[in-house]
């Protein structure tokens, strides 16, 4: 679901109105850079930056640009940075998963093939990385590179980890807190430093991104066992399809017998359909989503405590709303 979207609909358009004359700063920044690249690849380009609709870390950057002080161009370029690393991160998740469709549209892989999503993917990475290299600390474009390679790994992980019966749930957080809360952690993180607040600052707020972007990263999960694609606007039903054990199943895990515990391993090792309803039935399945969500709620409450570094401002109020209007996504998910 595009957070982005759903927070200028609803009662979140408050934090995003807010900093809309940035965030279209960004758009125009993001059309520069597509410009950048040469003729032949620019259509190419262009069309992964128009079906990847997500402006949250921007949004995180300048919320947090806002709430230290003042926002400041530097906000912007970073902003920028993440976002192109996303997009590639996207790019290759859609050709790793076998997705069709990103925001209702064709994804990259579908319409061009594998092999030249996966270039695309790179050129977007290389770029945003020559990007950082702009900014006069090297620790910035430091870190830039550190959430660049978390992003990686995270993906390494989970793919390596594939129908793995051994993985377990503290596995599970590391590697979402990599793929996921990494980028998240270093737009509200080096907003901090760019506004040249204290350790402790730094700290709080790239703890605060990381709280939270794990906490999307468990609302998505649950989407995509009981999302549906019209809704949602993605391909979905790939974690159990593609062997991606997510936060439900280990929660579902713990409630199985001895018994279940051994057929599910044994259908996970051997690549088999892990039909955990069929297995267990629908009621522990149920609280095993409603426990996920849960979890992602705390991670939510334990993302504002992060703010209390902040004075009060209009920005601070405008993170803490990103968490509440996460917990409303979370409170509507049906299954």
């Amino acid at each position: 679901m595009a957070l982005l979207k759903s927070f200028t609909e609803s009662k979140g358009r408050i934090p995003f109105e807010l900093v809309r004359p940035e965030i279209n700063r960004v758009e125009a920044q993001i059309r520069e850079q597509v410009r950048a690249f040469d003729p032949s690849v620019e259509p190419y380009i262009d069309y992964i930056c128009n079906t990847s609709g997500k402006r949250i870390r921007p949004a995180l950057a300048i919320l947090t640009g806002g709430a230290c002080g003042e926002v400041f161009d530097e906000h912007i370029k970073i902003g920028v940075i993440l976002e192109l690393i996303h997009m590639a991160t996207l790019v290759h998740d859609d050709i790793i998963d076998g997705a069709d469709t990103r925001r209702k549209a064709p994804t990259a892989n579908a319409k061009w093939g594998n092999g030249l999503a996966v270039l695309l993917g790179d050129a977007l990475f290389s770029h945003a990385l020559m990007l950082a290299t702009e900014f006069d600390s090297i620790d910035i474009c430091r870190k830039v590179g550190q959430a660049s390679r978390d992003v990686c790994e995270g993906e390494v992980m989970q793919t390596q980890r594939r129908f793995d019966a051994s993985l377990t749930k503290a596995d599970y957080f590391t590697i979402i807190e990599k793929k996921t809360g990494a980028l998240f952690a270093a737009a509200a993180g080096i907003s901090a430093q760019l506004s040249k607040q204290t350790e402790e600052t730094q700290e709080q707020l790239h703890a605060y991104g990381m709280k939270l972007g794990t906490a999307y990263q468990i609302y998505d999960d649950c989407l995509d066992l009981v999302g549906t694609e019209d809704a949602v606007g993605k391909t979905l039903g790939t974690d159990l399809e593609k062997g991606k054990l997510t936060l439900p199943m280990f929660l579902l895990l713990e409630r199985a017998s001895r018994d279940q515990v051994k057929i599910i391993h044994t259908r996970i090792s051997g690549q088999e359909n892990l039909d955990f309803i069929g297995l267990m039935g629908e009621e522990p399945y149920t609280e095993a989503i409603e426990d996920s969500l849960a979890t992602a709620e705390t991670l939510n409450q334990e993302a504002r405590d992060c703010l209390a570094v902040l004075e009060n401002s209009k920005y601070k109020t405008g993170l803490e709303q990103i968490t509440h209007y996460l917990d409303g996504l979370l409170s509507k998910v049906s299954f």
